[in-house]
């Protein structure tokens, strides 16, 4: 990793960190400012992180604003929502309607959101304490976000978004072990194939390449236009893959097609996204 971000950066240099309209308040709100203004290197990478996807969000939350009244932004695994809040701060907060809700369900990260949103007084950034599966969620959402939500609670996420028709979802997968644990001790109907995860490495890292490949060709049979893409470089963090996807038709039939081939090659391959939409034939 560079020397440049393992160094701390000075309250006086925290500035040229921010996104415009992001404040060092929310920050030390949220301890990634410590209580003198001074930017830890850990707090750097996560801030930068988090900063560089708000960038790529923006355009499509701009077209969210845009179109709905009530716009309905959905952070799910929120975490500490450290997401979520500067999504409020920086999209909602100025704004006299727009909503964000932060799914969680864990106890002790939703009462230190639920806290910190009294404390700001954003009223309309809410938490609700459950899996994305199990979540209550609105019949409609325009924006779902998932950032670094683990192994199968990205596909939740996902298929919170696809069932609810929502018009952007936004995902970067964590670890993902489900199709590493499918493929272990089979073999492909074609052989050759199987040399791809024979190796434990290569299954791993097949499993989670092939677990995204066919997350975004979902997305596209459901009618999403999407484009996968790099969200921050290694220094920052070795799950940096990032989906977008925005609802441009009722469906795909083309993707769909592409994506039963792909299922009918790979028939051990059934992630819990493609299992509970009834898509492919069983292994």
């Amino acid at each position: 990793m560079s020397k440049r971000f393992r160094q701390d950066v000075s309250p006086e240099s925290v500035p040229r960190e921010l996104l415009p309209g992001q404040s060092p308040e929310l920050l030390k709100t949220l301890h990634l400012l410590d209580r003198t203004g001074r930017l830890h290197a850990d707090a750097r990478r996560k801030l930068k992180q988090i900063n560089h996807l708000v960038r790529l969000l923006t355009p499509a939350i701009d077209d969210v604003l845009k179109r709905q009244q009530d716009p309905l932004i959905v952070d799910a695994g929120a975490g500490s929502a450290y997401l979520g809040f500067i999504l409020y701060e920086i999209f909602l907060a100025s704004r006299d309607s727009g909503r964000l809700l932060a799914v969680e369900p864990r106890p002790d990260l939703a009462i230190r959101v639920r806290e910190r949103a009294k404390a700001l007084s954003y009223k309309r950034l809410t938490l609700l304490e459950s899996e994305v599966a199990k979540a209550p969620l609105p019949d409609r959402l325009h924006m779902l976000v998932a950032l670094h939500a683990c192994d199968t609670a990205t596909d939740d996420a996902l298929l919170a978004a696809l069932t609810r028709g929502t018009d952007h979802v936004a995902v970067v997968p964590c670890c993902q072990a489900e199709i590493a644990h499918q493929l272990s001790g089979k073999s492909s109907f074609d052989p050759v194939l199987g040399e791809l995860w024979r190796h434990r490495w290569h299954r791993r890292e097949f499993g989670a390449h092939i677990t995204n490949v066919i997350r975004a060709l979902v997305l596209e049979a459901y009618g999403y236009q999407v484009t996968v893409t790099e969200l921050v470089g290694w220094e920052h963090s070795m799950k940096n893959e990032l989906i977008l996807g925005r609802k441009v038709h009722r469906e795909n039939r083309r993707g769909l097609r592409r994506l039963e081939e792909l299922l009918a090659r790979l028939p051990e391959a059934r992630p819990k996204l493609v299992r509970n939409l009834g898509l492919g034939k069983a292994p």
